[in-house]
């Protein structure tokens, strides 16, 4: 069962510009602008990523970052939430880096903050309330979700995930992040070489540093105390926050992960339970 959390006055950031435009394979699938505005299991994905935010009740702020205002009024429901101050628009800029950082910048206030994206179309109400306990209980001015590999595997063995494998086992990012600060924006910087770690090694040892990297491809550290050692190369404290939810790092980044994804979600409507095991949706 999902905590409740008592966070007050905590923001969320939601990242849904079209950073690859018309190459977008996800796009392309129904011809849209933005992979966030094509519809799956019969919603529009970026509506499916708000809705949860706002149904998870735990944020007194919703920010958008995309290109252009008016993409927020392109569905009646986004135009809806934005007249009524639900969704607030902020600018994108060119990397996801300076994108994030932007809001520090243009909202003194933003933090606490939690940041998620527009192709995250399985995350749920409970999963969102769990991430935000598990940021309360940290002390930390970063929090990281992750989910293990074993309890993705146990009910999409089929998905084809990259895996963070360390020493104690395979962890897979759920692109949900949260900074407790305003310092804590500086740790977006890690993410102007494109993120995307368990794909691109290489990207470890850019925004890293050497050790965490050679740590990491030697497995001679587990997931905490990897990240221990990234937060002392970064000058700032990280914690990482595990979420036991096997759909937590699935995306939908290319047409393979939208059908899985769209098969998850339509196999919700006939068993909708808010708990992890309930929402395998296998």
């Amino acid at each position: 069962m999902s905590e409740q959390p008592q966070e007050s006055g905590l923001n969320a950031l939601v990242l849904a510009a079209g950073r690859r435009g018309a190459a977008d394979s996800v796009a392309r699938l129904q011809g849209k602008s933005h992979k966030c505005f094509v519809e799956i299991a019969g919603e529009v994905m970026l509506e499916r990523v708000v809705r949860t935010l706002i149904e998870s009740g735990c944020f007194h702020r919703i920010f958008v970052s995309i290109e252009r205002e008016e993409l927020l009024r392109s569905t009646p429901r986004l135009a809806a939430w934005f007249d009524a101050g639900t969704i607030s628009f902020v600018k994108s800029r060119a990397t996801l880096a300076d994108s994030v950082l932007a809001l520090g910048d243009d909202v003194p206030d933003a933090a606490p903050l939690v940041i998620t994206t527009g192709d995250n179309a399985l995350h749920t109400p409970a999963l969102i309330r769990d991430f935000v306990a598990g940021f309360e209980r940290s002390q930390a001015e970063v929090v990281v979700a992750f989910t293990h590999e074993e309890t993705v595997r146990a009910h999409y063995p089929e998905v084809g995930l990259a895996y963070h494998r360390l020493k104690d086992g395979g962890y897979s990012a759920c692109n949900l992040y949260a900074f407790r600060t305003a310092r804590a924006f500086e740790s977006a910087e890690v993410f102007r070489s494109g993120g995307q770690f368990g794909k691109r090694h290489w990207r470890i040892l850019k925004s890293f540093g050497i050790l965490p990297f050679l740590l990491y491809k030697l497995r001679l550290a587990t997931g905490p105390e990897l990240i221990a050692r990234i937060a002392r190369n970064l000058g700032i404290s990280i914690e990482i926050v595990i979420l036991d939810y096997p759909f937590a790092p699935i995306d939908v980044d290319n047409p393979a992960f939208f059908a899985i994804s769209e098969r998850i979600l339509k196999a919700r409507e006939s068993r909708p339970v808010d708990d992890p095991a309930g929402q395998a949706g296998g």
